[in-house]
């Protein structure tokens, strides 16, 4: 870990810190909630260690990055905005984009924006969700999955970041990285509810990674990561213009049998029937992995980085 720089750089009107690693054609990795660049660690020296120059960012709100104090700060249009101006500044002018989490919708937004600046996307664990301009996305979490849900937990400031500070930071950090049932129920007396602190941490996972996420969201609180969620309406209001608009790079969706999310309702018909092509014309293929959970990028690092490879090689 100690070959990877760490810098930070002025865009958009913020301050974003970048960790990086060697030259060549460039990776884009983007985390989500409630991550930081660390996530990426596994990837960034396989990339590198291959010929790639591999970037993860600290997102907006998080880590060693600004944390602007307004939801809608947050927008699709915030961070694609923040990760353009990153890569002028680093003057690269088309990467492999690769995406996990909400660090995935960023990347969907951002392939949707900008396609001129991807070479190819991998995302893992969230599929595309194409706008419905008919009702906005919390009122459709609300419709198929209740007030309980998460999501619609998160939303009012204050409330999820009393809950999430009901435990210290590093065993709230454990129950989330190990959360893998995708049977249990969802928030329904708040989000900590759902997740159960593990005796002892898996084999990818050491209290060393622990306490490095710890000590970052110890600094700046779950305010930032939560504001994504927050500025969902928003970013629905903010894209009626692509309405419609189609996914057109070379696209690999990955995600575990697992996942929480590949379990939620519709999923599973959605990534694997006619639709999710149609919105992605040029999906060329969807890997479900065995006995995966969420954090796939960094439970099953090996295979992650092994399918990434394979599918950006050819380009």
């Amino acid at each position: 870990m100690e070959k990877i720089q760490h810098s930070t750089i002025p865009t958009n009107g913020i301050n974003i810190h970048l960790a990086s690693i060697g030259s060549g054609p460039a990776l884009l990795f983007l985390h989500g909630f409630p991550e930081i660049w660390y996530t990426w660690r596994h990837q960034l020296l396989f990339f590198a260690s291959r010929g790639f120059r591999a970037i993860a960012p600290d997102l907006r709100g998080y880590g060693d990055s600004d944390v602007p104090p307004s939801p809608s700060s947050y927008t699709a249009h915030h961070i694609v905005g923040d990760l353009i101006g990153l890569l002028d500044h680093l003057e690269i002018d088309q990467v492999f984009l690769v995406g996990h989490d909400l660090g995935a919708t960023i990347a969907w937004y951002f392939s949707i924006f900008r396609p001129d600046r991807v070479k190819a996307l991998v995302n893992l664990s969230v599929y595309h969700t194409p706008r419905i301009p008919e009702m906005p996305p919390l009122a459709i979490i609300r419709l198929f999955l209740g007030d309980d849900f998460y999501i619609c937990k998160f939303q009012e400031p204050g409330v999820a970041e009393a809950d999430l500070g009901s435990v210290d930071t590093a065993t709230m950090m454990k129950k989330f990285l190990t959360l893998r049932d995708p049977s249990a129920p969802i928030a329904p007396n708040g989000f900590s509810t759902l997740l159960a602190t593990p005796e002892t941490l898996p084999s990818w996972l050491t209290e060393d990674d622990v306490d490095y996420y710890a000590s970052k969201f110890a600094k700046t609180g779950f305010t930032g990561g939560l504001n994504y969620y927050r500025a969902l309406d928003l970013t629905w209001e903010l894209t009626g213009p692509w309405t419609g608009a189609k996914i057109k790079v070379p696209t690999k969706f990955i995600v575990g049998d697992q996942d929480l999310v590949y379990h939620f309702p519709g999923a599973k018909e959605y990534i694997h029937g006619d639709s999710f092509k149609e919105d992605v014309p040029h999906l060329e293929e969807v890997v479900v992995i065995e006995g995966a959970a969420h954090f796939i990028n960094q439970e099953k690092a090996d295979e992650i980085n092994s399918l990434i490879y394979d599918f950006i090689t050819k380009f």
